[in-house]
């Protein structure tokens, strides 16, 4: 049916351009480039459909490659010796995946760490996959779009209908309970790191503690009038964490912000009324003044202690 629509649009085209005035040969010629515009996409569909059909059957002919049942390819590059997880387990693994063609869409090797997964949380070939492992093996998965992504794909980077290839490692396993425990046993490790520091820093000289737990250090004093809790103000700032890793910067992004002190963290409504405008100081705030037990984002973890280097440029309001 498409061909027939095809041939005969074409055949308008050309009727049309001997006898019809420009109006008739714009039309037809839209008619037959919108045909084409749908056409296009559903031929490449159709050989990247048979390139990855071809590549399966070939790469299944190798002497090495398993096949199961359910399609999928795999190549043991390492034998293990350890347990086999189960659908209700964590696995830590290092993996690469790429298309058939090499390009590839995710690295844990590349981001330099392996990641944790729930075995039976994944595409159908990666949850067969390390069913069948043990810990300590490394192998080689040609996976069927079937029993990955489907005729949706995944992200923007992972085609309709595309085999996906990817080398894996199983590094571990872990149950729920096991996960759990050892996610709060370093939370709770952390939480006492962000302690310490605070105790050792109300020590160091210059550094002044309010009752409500606020630590903070005079760079600058101002010279103008301060803020109260409602007050509109115009700031520079940069914060980090106490490792030095900064989340947030205005100096960086080249302007000063302003907003209300009712419209902040506590440890800044508080701060920030210490100060004159002109004045610089240097906040460490506790976690209870922070972003508390929920952190912020992907860059401010829970419990975590917040340092902000301010200048107080203007009281606005």
């Amino acid at each position: 049916m498409k061909n027939t629509l095809k041939f005969t649009a074409i055949a308008g085209v050309l009727a049309l351009a001997a006898c019809s005035d420009n109006s008739d040969d714009k039309k037809a010629t839209d008619d037959a480039s919108e045909i084409a515009e749908v056409e296009a996409p559903a031929k490449a569909a159709a050989m990247d459909a048979k390139a990855n059909t071809d590549y399966l059957i070939k790469n299944k002919a190798k002497d090495d490659m398993q096949v199961t049942e359910s399609g999928l390819q795999y190549r043991v590059v390492t034998e293990g010796s350890g347990a086999t997880p189960t659908a209700d387990d964590f696995v830590t693994v290092h993996y690469a995946g790429r298309l058939i063609d090499g390009t590839e869409f995710d690295s844990s090797y590349k981001r330099g760490e392996p990641a944790t997964f729930p075995a039976g949380g994944l595409i159908k070939g990666w949850t067969e996959a390390l069913l069948l492992m043990q810990v300590g093996d490394k192998w080689e998965l040609t996976i069927p779009a079937d029993i990955a992504y489907g005729e949706r794909g995944a992200g923007g980077v992972i085609p309709p209908n595309a085999t996906l290839i990817f080398d894996i490692e199983l590094l571990g396993i872990k149950s729920e309970a096991d996960l759990i425990a050892e996610r709060e046993a370093a939370m709770e490790g952390f939480k006492n790191e962000q302690s310490a520091f605070l105790e050792e820093n109300s020590k160091k000289e210059g550094v002044n503690t309010t009752a409500s737990g606020l630590q903070y250090k005079v760079i600058t004093e101002g010279t103008g009038q301060s803020p109260t809790a409602t007050s509109k103000v115009t700031v520079h700032y940069a914060g980090t964490l106490i490792n030095g890793e900064e989340f947030d910067s205005s100096y960086k992004r080249g302007e000063a912000i302003s907003f209300g002190l009712n419209q902040v963290i506590r440890g800044w409504t508080e701060g920030v009324q210490l100060m004159k405008e002109g004045g610089k100081y240097e906040f460490f705030i506790p976690y209870d003044l922070g972003y508390g037990e929920r952190g912020s984002g992907r860059n401010i973890p829970p419990f975590a202690t917040l340092i902000f280097t301010v200048e107080l440029i203007s009281v606005d309001s």
